[in-house]
């Protein structure tokens, strides 16, 4: 039962490739759905005997690599972490590739789109489930590779080529840090499985590792290493600028990215490695800080952006930041549990967004959308409620766990935690903000579309209307049934699955009532405002944008904070330049060819043309070419080099004029 939720999906995703051209697609949409609804039900099953019933389940399935001290297996992990993730990953990915067979029914690659989702999932089934360091890796490439395939899924369109590229050279900086992360495990521990490593980790406390000419505390340079390969998964500030891109994919393919798979590895990463992270408390203050900054960075970016998906992915980078400072804060059970939520309302906001943009016949820029509140009432409220429970409104299911992470923060009593608590609560403040913006710009504003595309506009079809339907129960209610379960007080939910060590835990019930509701309170006010600025202000609105000071703060935030022109003209432009007037053409063109295969056939060339003037025919060329043979072979028989003179014998034979 537990391999078959990880091979159902490879099996769907061979059959819809392979087999597509004689399966139909209707057919391997039958086979790759039927197959992850299958997993999906499995996975609830080892949720019930895993989770709930605390059992556990570790098991190896073959030897993989045999070197010395280097043996590696594949194994399979089964406890409560890996038992939730499997089912928020295989839940949400069953519903998106139902909703792809209406969503991308007329593209005649839908058998191809079928197979590499199915595939994507099959990867993220490998990396939540391994048993080691090295096919958690196998399973990081594999999502990083079909996220690729992926998002380049519309090849024809440029836009969807510069960002798969973009997404696969920005994951390669973080899956080098892992990389490095690893290697640094199997140096320290002689071993990279997962119950080796974490059992001797408190051996390592205070010992040094030299790196990089630098000596660093061994568990902090692991755990830094470790957390550069989360920062690019997980789309943290620096390696973010692939996420956002990536909506140039297909609708479902940024619901499944951003809700349930690639997203979720670098979070898991960190929840799994907590027994190493524990005793690394200046790696955790790093993660707590950047996850801060992140939370903040997406919150004001987002503010302005007028892609409908766009927004919808900042938000993901946003909430990406909280679940990273709650790990930061060693407070892992709550950022999973953040995860879970998020992954459902996410999933929910963007499917709701292709149901939009799947009624206006592809038109996803907000500006040019509007009152769609009487056409598309269904849409409507599935977005609203994605929206409200983003916000974390009180009793969705956002607001369980958003407000918990912020109430941990402050509880945590540090300079980090309370850092990481005022970035989050103003980001609260601005998620709100933009969430009120796309519910007004979209559904309550006045038409603001083309005739044809606001007459023709349609809701969508029950494939597509099912899903949505579905996910909406737990983005309501699954925050509620689970809380007491994943983060209540000496809830024994988790058992060994997350470590924390007891000076690191944090009690939040009893925090003053003020910062409790300050998040809440932010959040209603940033709607609040967004709300009267754009239905009774927005005049106001267009005089401050078209303002010196308002041009300049809303060119700043809508151009990301200059991250990708920093990154495009002085890194990209920087390393260009580079390659090619050095490594091109001083290294390549210049030492290496000279030094090389064109440097030693020019220098062949010389020495046979100097050889063939030799062989004129001329008795003085001929008694000269005796001569100086005779003399190199008496010469190499009183030093006694055998090798030279055979050499010098085999030279004298090639050198002795042809004609005598």
């Amino acid at each position: 039962m537990y391999l078959n939720i990880i091979f159902l999906p490879l099996c769907g995703s061979i059959f819809a490739g392979l087999g597509g051209r004689w399966l139909g697609s209707k057919g391997s949409c039958f086979v790759s759905t039927a197959c992850l609804g299958l997993s999906a039900l499995l996975s609830l099953i080892v949720f019930y005997e895993v989770g709930l019933y605390q059992g556990k389940c570790i098991f190896t399935l073959m030897p993989w690599i045999n070197a010395d001290l280097f043996n590696v297996s594949w194994g399979f992990l089964f406890d409560t972490l890996s038992a939730s993730i499997l089912v928020v990953v295989t839940f949400i990915s069953f519903f998106v590739h139902l909703y792809s067979i209406e969503y991308i029914g007329n593209d005649p690659h839908l058998s191809r789109f079928i197979s590499y989702l199915s595939l994507f999932t099959f990867f993220i089934l490998i990396l939540v489930s391994a048993d080691n360091f090295l096919q958690i890796f196998v399973g990081w490439e594999g999502v990083g590779l079909c996220s690729y395939l992926l998002i380049n899924f519309w090849f024809t369109r440029i836009q969807a080529n510069k960002a798969a590229i973009k997404a696969i050279l920005v994951n390669r900086i973080g899956d080098f840090g892992l990389a490095l992360g690893i290697f640094t495990v199997f140096i320290c521990f002689d071993s990279i499985d997962y119950s080796v490593v974490f059992g001797l980790a408190p051996a390592l406390k205070g010992q040094t590792f030299y790196f990089g000419g630098i000596y660093f505390d061994t568990l902090n340079l692991i755990g830094v290493l470790l957390f550069v390969g989360a920062v690019g998964k997980s789309a943290q500030l620096g390696l973010h600028t692939w996420l956002p891109d990536a909506i140039e994919g297909p609708t479902p393919v940024s619901a499944l990215i951003h809700a349930a798979t690639i997203v979720t590895a670098g979070v898991f990463l960190l929840g799994r490695c907590s027994p190493l992270l524990e005793y690394a408390p200046k790696a955790l203050s790093i993660v707590a800080i950047l996850g801060g900054i992140t939370a903040f960075f997406a919150a004001t970016t987002g503010l302005v952006q007028n892609d409908l998906k766009r927004v919808i992915a900042y938000s993901t980078c946003s909430q990406l930041g909280y679940i990273i400072f709650a790990c930061g804060l060693s407070q892992y059970s709550v950022g999973v549990f953040h995860l879970a939520n998020h992954a459902f309302f996410k999933a929910l906001l963007f499917l709701g967004a292709g149901s939009v943009i799947h009624g206006l016949s592809d038109e996803q820029d907000m500006r040019k959308i509007g009152g769609l509140r009487r056409l598309l009432p269904f849409t409507y409220a599935i977005i609203s409620l994605g929206s409200f429970s983003l916000i974390g409104l009180p009793f969705l299911t956002g607001f369980y766990s958003k407000d918990a992470i912020l109430e941990i923060a402050y509880a945590k009593y540090s300079v980090y935690g309370h850092f990481a608590y005022l970035l989050g609560s103003l980001g609260a403040f601005f998620t709100a903000f933009y969430s009120l913006r796309l519910i007004y710009l979209c559904f309550l504003s006045s038409p603001n579309g083309y005739r044809p595309v606001i007459v023709n506009a349609h809701e969508s079809s029950l494939l597509i209307s099912l899903p949505l339907g579905v996910l909406a129960i737990p983005s309501i209610f699954l925050g509620y049934i689970l809380k007491d379960v994943f983060i209540g007080l000496g809830s024994p939910f988790w058992a060994n699955a997350l470590f924390t060590l007891p000076f690191n835990s944090v009690d939040h019930e009893f925090l003053p009532t003020f910062i409790k509701l300050l998040p809440v309170c932010l959040s209603m006010i940033g709607g609040f405002i967004a709300y009267y600025l754009y239905n009774y202000k927005s005049k106001n609105l267009f005089n401050l944008k078209f303002s010196f000071e308002g041009r300049s703060l809303y060119t700043f935030l809508n151009r990301k904070w200059y991250f990708d022109k920093v990154y495009n003209d002085f890194v990209s432009q920087f390393l260009l330049n580079l390659s090619y007037h050095t490594t091109y053409k001083v290294v390549d063109r210049g030492i290496i060819e000279t030094c090389g295969p064109a440097g030693i056939s020019k220098l062949l060339k010389a020495l046979t043309k100097s050889f063939h003037a030799l062989q004129s025919g001329s008795f003085y060329h001929i008694a000269l070419s005796i001569l100086g043979g005779l003399v190199l072979v008496i010469c190499c028989c009183f030093v006694g080099n055998n090798s030279v003179f055979y050499i010098l014998f085999i030279c004298l034979l090639f050198l002795t004029p042809s004609k005598l």
